[in-house]
């Protein structure tokens, strides 16, 4: 009987798997904003409904009304805290889960002052998981990742990013 309870518990040791990292942090990067920022975009918004008023377009009005909105309830309402496991089967956040033949690559990126990783899918949908590290340390994370997954030191940004990059600094919507 002993033998066989060995058994049973060798068996359910198997199946568990090992989890190298395992982290809670919040689920965006998150900046809190100053009244300043929150007139700049009123003004920027109210200049372009009349414009497109003027060219009668009006469900283009209603889309950036729409935009507006979103990004104000982003600034204004705090993200919960996610909680991020790597493992040896792939990476769970919350309660998905991607395997690692699912995805490609992983590089490090400051959001908002936030340090993030970003970890590319092979899937064009979401196309990127980008965790954040909270208290965890960035080599920890590396570590944890390499086994899997290839580094990249360096990725090439996209036009749009280099765009909003250029619109952010060139345009600031408040000043720090």
């Amino acid at each position: 009987m002993p033998e066989e309870d060995q058994e049973n518990t060798h068996a359910v040791s198997e199946m568990e798997e090992p989890t190298p990292l395992e982290w809670e942090a919040p689920g965006r990067p998150f900046q809190k904003r100053t009244k300043q920022f929150y007139l700049t975009a009123v003004l920027i918004t109210l200049l372009l409904e009349i414009i497109l008023f003027l060219f009668s377009q009006y469900l283009l009005m209603v889309v950036i009304v729409a935009l507006v909105f979103v990004s104000f309830a982003l600034a204004t309402v705090p993200p919960k805290d996610f909680k991020y496991r790597i493992s040896t089967e792939g990476i769970m956040v919350e309660d998905r889960f991607f395997l690692w033949k699912e995805l490609y690559d992983f590089y490090f990126k400051k959001v908002d002052g936030v340090e993030t990783v970003h970890v590319r899918t092979q899937a064009y949908l979401p196309g990127e998981l980008i965790l954040t590290l909270g208290s965890v340390e960035k080599n920890e994370v590396k570590k944890a990742l390499i086994p899997y997954l290839s580094f990249r030191e360096y990725v090439k940004p996209t036009f749009m990013e280099k765009s909003g990059d250029w619109l952010s600094k060139n345009f600031p919507l408040e000043n720090k």
